[in-house]
C-alpha cells in the first residue's frame, strides 16, 4: 500500500542517460509521482527526492553514470537518491556504496520503482546532508530472473509519445551487455498496448514511436507478432503518424515492409542496426545475419518507399576489425541508400565474450574511422534532405521557446526549421503544410514557409 500523503508537496529532480526507452520509462515514473502530489523542482533548487535512470551500453557510459549520480547528491543535499537502470542492475552494490545513493533497483524492480519508494521513504531515518549514515539498499536479481515488465507511454518534454512494447533481448551478441542489463525479450499483449495508445489519443498525441530494446522479436511472451501490433495499432483512431525506432535487420519481416508501404499512418521511416558491413566482423560479432541480407532489406524499403528516411547503426573499432574489414564495411555502406549513420566508437565491456578476440584496434585509430564515417552520413543526410528542396511537406511541430526557431519532422523524418517571426504557439503539436526551402546555417534542417 502506498501513502502518497507522505509525497504531498515534496519535489523531485529526473535525470536519463542512455536510450530512448529510458527516457519513456523516467517520463512514466515523473507522472506517477506526479500523480502522488509530487512536483519536478526548479533548475536551481534543491530537490526532495532524486531519481537517475542510468546507461550501461558503453564503460564511458558507466563513468558517465558515476559522474552523474555523484553530482546530482551534490547538489541536492539531504535528498531521497534513487538510481535505477542499466548500469544499477549490472552495479548495484556498487552505486549503493556511493555517498548519498539510498536505493538502487535493477531491472526487475524498476516496475515496482514506486513501491520500492514508499517502502524506503517510511522506514529511512531522516537525512542530513551531513554525515549521510542512512541505512541503504540496493534489489537486483539475475539475468534469468529478470521478468517484470513495465508499460510506459509518455511524451516528457516532447511533441511524440514513446510507447514501450517490449524489453530485453536474447541475441547475446559478442560487444553487448544489454541482455544481462535488461533480461531476455518479453512484451506485453497487444490489447494493452492498443489501450496506451488510446490513452495517447485522449491527452492530444498525434504522433508515437515504438520503441523497446529488440522490438522485431515482439510477441514472444504473448505468441503474437510485430505486425500484427503494427496492424492493430493502424486501427487506433487519433493518431496520425507512428514510427519504429530500431528493428533487426534479421526481424524485418517482407510483409511488414509491404505492409508500412500501404499504411497511412506509418511512416516512411526505419532505424536499422547494421554495426559492421564486413561479413567477418558480422560473424565475430556474432550477429544474426550477412550484409547481403541487411543490402536486400534496404534496397526492398526503398523499392516500396522511394521517399524512406534509413538511419543505420555502425559500431568501429571493434575487436577483430581489421583495415581491410573496415574498408570493406565503409565501401558497402557508402553503396546503399541510407540517410544517416549512428556511429559508436567500440567499448571493451567486461564479462563479454568479445573480450576474448585477439586484434585490437588503436584508439586514434578507431577515432579515425568514426570521423572517415560521420563525414559518409553527413553527405548522405544532406544529398537526401536537397532532394525536398522547393517541395510540399506536411510537419509535425515541436513547441519552442519565445523567439526561437520553430522545429518540426516531416514524414520521413526530415527536420524543418521556421523562423521565430512566422512560428505560432498554435502550431505547437499540429500537422501544417509547409514549403520546404533551403538548408539552415548549419545543414542540420530545411527551413520551411507556411502554406496558408
Amino acid at each position: 500500500m502506498i501513502d502518497t500523503a507522505a509525497f504531498q508537496g515534496k519535489t523531485a529532480k529526473f535525470y536519463t542517460l542512455g536510450c530512448k526507452l529510458n527516457f519513456s520509462e523516467t517520463s512514466t515514473f515523473a507522472r506517477t509521482l506526479y500523480n502522488m502530489g509530487v512536483r519536478e523542482a526548479k533548475k536551481n533548487d534543491i530537490a526532495d527526492i532524486v531519481l537517475i535512470n542510468t546507461c550501461s551500453v558503453t564503460d564511458v557510459a558507466d563513468h558517465k553514470c558515476r559522474q552523474i549520480i555523484n553530482r546530482m547528491v551534490r547538489q541536492n543535499p539531504g535528498a531521497f537518491v534513487i538510481v535505477t537502470g542499466c548500469y544499477a542492475q549490472l552495479e548495484s552494490q556498487t552505486i549503493a556504496n556511493i555517498i548519498g545513493v539510498d536505493l538502487v533497483l535493477g531491472s526487475n524492480e524498476k516496475a515496482n520503482l514506486i513501491q520500492y519508494l514508499s517502502n524506503a521513504w517510511n522506514n529511512i531515518e531522516e537525512k542530513t546532508p551531513i554525515d549521510n549514515t542512512q541505512k541503504k539498499t540496493y534489489h537486483a536479481v539475475k539475468t534469468k530472473d529478470i521478468t517484470s515488465f513495465q508499460d510506459s507511454c509518455s511524451r516528457g518534454n516532447r511533441t511524440r509519445y514513446f510507447l514501450k512494447v517490449q524489453d530485453g533481448c536474447n541475441y547475446f551478441c559478442t560487444y553487448c551487455t544489454i541482455p544481462y542489463a535488461r533480461g531476455f525479450s518479453r512484451n506485453p499483449p497487444i490489447k494493452s498496448l492498443v489501450k496506451q495508445a488510446e490513452e495517447a489519443v485522449a491527452e492530444g498525441g498525434r504522433e508515437i514511436v515504438l520503441t523497446g530494446v529488440n522490438i522485431g522479436d515482439f510477441g514472444r511472451t504473448t505468441n503474437e507478432s510485430f505486425l500484427d501490433l503494427v496492424k492493430a495499432l493502424d486501427n487506433v483512431k487519433g493518431i496520425e503518424r507512428y514510427r519504429i525506432s530500431s528493428l533487426e535487420p534479421d526481424l524485418i519481416d517482407d510483409d511488414l515492409i509491404e505492409y508500412c508501404a500501404t499504411s497511412e499512418h506509418f511512416m516512411p521511416h526505419f532505424h536499422i542496426p547494421l554495426q559492421s558491413g564486413s561479413d567477418e566482423v558480422l560473424k565475430l560479432m556474432h550477429r544474426h545475419y550477412d550484409r547481403a541480407l541487411f543490402a536486400d532489406k534496404i534496397l526492398l524499403i526503398k523499392e516500396r518507399m522511394p521517399n524512406a528516411f534509413i538511419g543505420v547503426d555502425v559500431m568501429v573499432g571493434c575487436r577483430g576489425e581489421k583495415p581491410e574489414f573496415f574498408e570493406d564495411s565503409y565501401n558497402f555502406i557508402d553503396s546503399l541508400p541510407i540517410t544517416q549513420l549512428h556511429v559508436f566508437p567500440y567499448s571493451e565491456r567486461p564479462g563479454t565474450s568479445a573480450l576474448s578476440i585477439p586484434y585490437i584496434v588503436d584508439p586514434r585509430e578507431k577515432k579515425h574511422r568514426a570521423n572517415r564515417l560521420l563525414k559518409l552520413s553527413d553527405l548522405k543526410t544532406q544529398t537526401f534532405y536537397a532532394k525536398y528542396i522547393g517541395k510540399e511537406a506536411n510537419v509535425l511541430f515541436e513547441k519552442a521557446a519565445r523567439g526561437k526557431s520553430m522545429h518540426g519532422f516531416t514524414d520521413n523524418y526530415i527536420r524543418v526549421e521556421l523562423s521565430p517571426t512566422e512560428a505560432k504557439e498554435e502550431y505547437d503539436n499540429n500537422i501544417i503544410k509547409t514549403q520546404l526551402g533551403n538548408f539552415n546555417f548549419d545543414k542540420t534542417a530545411l527551413k520551411a514557409k507556411i502554406i496558408l
